[in-house]
């Protein structure tokens, strides 16, 4: 595992180097180029996800594997979309991330051993959630973007560049990442409610609650912007609101017990 994450670390900072190296520039970087380094990464990076998971004890879903599987998702979203949409300015902060959450891989390897081949129910919840935070953790990326932009637009400091897309644009791919999101943590929800005994048992049912309040964030933005109109400050703070909640949810328990008094 330890070949596999250095390599994919190497071409995940490859790819970075060369977007970061271009992002302002008139013509920007080399997409192609930029693509074809992270989607090395991205295949090895899975690789040493796979030999980190699936052990001969049974899946180990370790919080360190978890948010390396969640970087995965989203790296792999941003390098098949490089090449189509104005996302440049996000792309350093995503492949950044992605060296460190392979790092994480084999630095800090916990183990927190499941069965889902005895409870395949569960992985599709599982599986629902991780998709659902992903997609709302790029919302919370397009969210912070959004309020750059704006920002700059105010004080007058904004250079036109093709690493900098409009305004309205982001706003519009920010409110189709929180409706896909939204989806998506419906239907985890739901399976959870569905299939788990104890999802609001001893040490699990702060997941729950937070995850619920996260929902109502994100349905109470959605709900104004169709309504009377969400103006950009508002949506980035609902926005940010709803991950942080989330992210308290999946992984402020856990961080305690696996990273502190571990």
């Amino acid at each position: 595992m330890v070949i596999l994450s250095a390599a994919a670390m190497f071409f995940y900072s490859i790819a970075l180097i060369l977007v970061t190296s271009r992002l302002f520039h008139a013509e920007g970087p080399n997409r192609r180029a930029v693509a074809g380094f992270a989607a090395l990464g991205v295949i090895l990076h899975a690789a040493a996800l796979y030999q980190a998971i699936f052990t001969a004890d049974g899946q180990n879903f370790s919080l360190t594997n978890v948010i390396s599987m969640v970087n995965w998702i989203i790296a792999l979203a941003f390098t098949l979309v490089l090449s189509r949409i104005k996302v440049i300015v996000l792309v350093p902060v995503v492949y950044a991330c992605s060296v460190i959450s392979v790092a994480l891989l084999w630095l800090l390897p916990p183990k927190y051993i499941t069965h889902f081949e005895l409870h395949p129910e569960v992985l599709v919840h599982v599986v629902l959630s991780l998709m659902a935070y992903s997609a709302l953790m790029i919302a919370a990326l397009y969210a912070i973007q959004l309020a750059v932009i704006q920002n700059k637009l105010k004080k007058k400091q904004l250079m036109l560049s093709p690493a900098i897309p409009p305004l309205m644009t982001v706003e519009k791919q920010l409110y189709h990442l929180i409706i896909i999101g939204v989806i998506l943590l419906s239907l985890s929800l739901a399976t959870g409610f569905i299939f788990l005994d104890d999802m609001f048992a001893d040490g699990k049912g702060h997941k729950a609650v937070l995850s619920i309040l996260a929902w109502f964030v994100y349905i109470a933005m959605l709900w104004q912007q169709y309504t009377v109109g969400c103006r950009i400050r508002t949506a980035v703070i609902y926005s940010l609101t709803g991950a942080s909640l989330l992210s308290l949810a999946y992984f402020g328990a856990r961080i305690v017990k696996e990273l502190i008094l571990s």
